[in-house]
């Protein structure tokens, strides 16, 4: 048996998720085309929040931060895997993985608590309008905004330093497209169940935490909603709301089923495909579902448009 200790001079192998049988060459291309619609669209909505100063409030300027995390969230796996498919290269160095699970985790961190801001704007907005400007001003919004990024890249450096603590003996070979803290534990010759358990303590507080202030705001905006005595108040409501609903359950349903699960309950084939579910789709469908269920962003769209044909 090989012992590798910290010197940072060895590669580890991405087994990666695909082969190059038909089937498996259609699977990648449409993996491309996802990104790509995903990268396009997500960058759209950053740049249209930006640009467009009717869109210059709290709700837009955390959508806008969502889908800029959703942007360098798929930018940090999918290229790698991209490029090693087609190279017929599967390498990525220590130090290639370590920037990987920073990333990975960090953003994953900081959009569960950027959720849950936004759960708590959208009960603000409907339960108490008249006071919308004075419990969501812009310095408090900021405020909370940049808590989600810090508080993600806390978990980022922890689970970094932790991984990179570890030797690593024997195979290398990474049962995955990325470097993920879960594929990466079994190559361990340390002992790792502090560790795992250190783990599924954070992701507790990252996950649950979170939903609790979700499924708490949304309750309270749910009564509101149903006393509202408008039918356009209603269904405006309803469908800001659900918008933001459909992003959650993409989001925390994948996350908590990947880990929030005994170790011994994950198969690799099962956890790439999930990883792949919240890591590849869901950055594409936020734009999208945002997009076209909300009027003041198709709005946007279209004036932005316009100015660029009269250019």
């Amino acid at each position: 048996m090989v012992w590798r200790n910290q010197t940072f001079d060895f590669d580890f192998i991405l087994l990666g998720i695909f082969d190059h049988s038909p089937t498996h060459i259609f699977l990648f291309s449409l993996v491309l085309g996802i990104f790509s619609v995903a990268f396009v669209g997500n960058t759209a909505m950053v740049l249209l929040i930006h640009l467009d100063t009717q869109l210059h409030t709290p709700m837009y300027f955390l959508l806008s931060q969502l889908s800029l995390m959703d942007l360098m969230l798929i930018s940090t796996t999918v290229p790698k895997m991209a490029f090693n498919y087609l190279s017929g290269r599967k390498l990525i160095s220590l130090a290639g993985c370590g920037t990987q699970i920073f990333f990975y985790v960090s953003l994953l961190g900081a959009e569960c608590f950027l959720l849950a801001v936004m759960a708590y704007d959208r009960y603000v907005a409907i339960c108490h309008p008249l006071r919308y400007t004075i419990l969501m001003n812009p310095k408090l919004c900021v405020l909370m905004t940049v808590s989600s990024w810090v508080l993600g890249s806390l978990d980022g450096i922890i689970v970094l330093t932790a991984t990179l603590s570890f030797s690593y003996c024997g195979s290398l070979e990474i049962h995955h497209f990325f470097c993920d803290v879960a594929a990466l534990l079994p190559l361990s010759c340390t002992d790792t169940s502090t560790f795992e358990r250190l783990l599924f303590i954070c992701c507790v507080v990252m996950l649950v935490f979170p939903v609790s202030v979700i499924v708490g705001s949304y309750s309270r905006v749910l009564g509101a909603v149903i006393g509202m005595g408008s039918e356009e108040r209603r269904r405006r409501a309803f469908t800001t709301c659900s918008s933001h609903l459909s992003v959650v359950g993409l989001y925390y349903g994948a996350a908590m089923f990947m880990y929030m699960r005994p170790a011994s309950n994950h198969t690799p084939t099962q956890d790439k495909m999930v990883s792949a579910f919240y890591t590849i789709l869901t950055p594409m469908l936020n734009p999208l579902i945002y997009s076209l269920r909300n009027k003041e962003v198709a709005r946007g769209f279209q004036k932005l448009l316009k100015k660029r044909k009269l250019i």
